[in-house]
């Protein structure tokens, strides 16, 4: 009878009750009669019951919960590509446009010593065009343009920076790999960031153009973007807008290219070294940021800036009254640059104005995205 009752125990409880209760039972003494044992083992099993099965009750909810869990995980790891790429597009957005905005008369008076072949340009030279382009039109006319440049690098800021995570994912670099060597590393974020470049710049390039436009018009020519639009297409035609998108692409592969893979490599390099100096690498600072962007747009308007001066021919060709068909190729407009201007005063008119500019864009545009990007992260993720 006792063996029937704890064997009734153990498979009803399903091994949940101790084996100490069965070797404790047995222990009790033998003198006792077999109808006391009988219920005081009924009245161990009425009392277990209740212990047991809260016990397995919560098992079960634990393991309803952690179902739950699992199945939210899921969801959220099917969701977050598309909540990455939103967060990378929003904040490479914010960051282009502050950028931007910060340097656009600089911008400005860069792009108008590119497109008048008769005004050589000096740092002299551009302080009195600012002077008196403020003088004649008033402050805001430094911003000139701006609406246009905004219409345009919102859309390529965010195209490329969104971009750019997506091929580093693609590329095998996203994920802090270290079965890559270095100079393969290297290689691949100098492609990612070409792919970026181009991708963004071949989706927005009509824009680029309008903007180059308006840059070197008078006040009052245009009454804004979609009067350039209407304008080039009633007296050039449709293929009007993608006028010097070749070297345009050509030239942002490289700027694109070794803009990305260096300021990528620099913030990778302060982190080995804080590694090999027994330091825990922390994230860069606001300043650290600004000076490795710097730096990187420096390298990589270097690379391709007489580029940069034959797509602001090409571009503007027609509004500043020469034939377009004088600009109508890469080298040609080259030679035709350097037999007139020279190679100094020709291709790389205006570089010294990229020395001020195009780091302090450069800078603000990374630094801005890294931060903007941990806020978007916040909200979104």
């Amino acid at each position: 009878m006792i063996r029937k009752i704890f064997f009734h125990v153990q498979s009803s409880e399903c091994s949940t009750v101790p084996e100490v209760t069965f070797k404790t039972s047995f222990e009790q003494p033998q003198k006792n009669s077999l109808n006391t044992e009988a219920v005081k083992q009924s009245s161990l099993v009425t009392a277990s019951r209740p212990q047991v099965e809260p016990v397995g009750t919560v098992s079960m909810a634990q393991d309803d919960s952690s179902t739950t869990k699992q199945i939210g995980n899921n969801v959220s790891n099917q969701t977050s590509p598309y909540r990455q790429m939103l967060c990378s597009g929003a904040a490479g957005a914010m960051g282009g446009a502050v950028a931007k905005t910060s340097i656009a008369p600089l911008d400005r008076t860069k792009i108008y010593f590119q497109t008048h072949p008769e005004r050589n340009y000096r740092i002299k030279g551009a302080i009195k065009f600012l002077k008196l382009t403020y003088k004649q039109d008033g402050i805001f006319s430094l911003w000139r343009g701006n609406s246009a440049t905004m219409l345009r690098v919102i859309p390529y800021a965010s195209i490329s920076f969104m971009s750019h995570e997506q091929y580093k994912k693609l590329l095998g670099i996203s994920n802090g790999t270290t079965s890559l060597t270095p100079n393969e590393k290297h290689r691949r974020h100098f492609m990612a960031g070409s792919l970026a470049g181009t991708t963004g710049q071949a989706l927005t390039y009509p824009l680029d153009r309008a903007r180059a436009v308006m840059a070197v018009t008078k006040v009052g020519e245009f009454r804004n973007i979609f009067h350039v639009f209407s304008t080039i297409y009633h007296r050039e035609g449709v293929l009007a807008f993608y006028r010097g998108f070749l070297p345009t692409m050509i030239g942002i592969i490289p700027y694109a290219g070794t803009s990305f893979s260096t300021y990528e490599m620099l913030k990778k390099y302060r982190a080995d070294k804080a590694r090999e100096e027994g330091l825990k690498p922390t994230d860069p600072s606001p300043y650290q940021r600004l000076i490795f962007g710097g730096i990187a747009g420096l390298l990589g308007q270097g690379v391709s800036y007489p580029l940069d001066i034959v797509r602001r021919r090409m571009q503007t060709a027609s509004q500043m009254g020469i034939d377009s068909n004088r600009y109508k190729s890469i080298i040609g407009t080259l030679r035709i640059i350097l037999k007139k201007e020279g190679f100094r005063k020709g291709w790389f008119k205006g570089y010294s104005m990229n020395f001020i500019k195009g780091p302090i864009a450069a800078g603000i545009s990374f630094m801005a995205y890294d931060y903007c990007r941990v806020f978007w992260q916040k909200i979104l993720l």
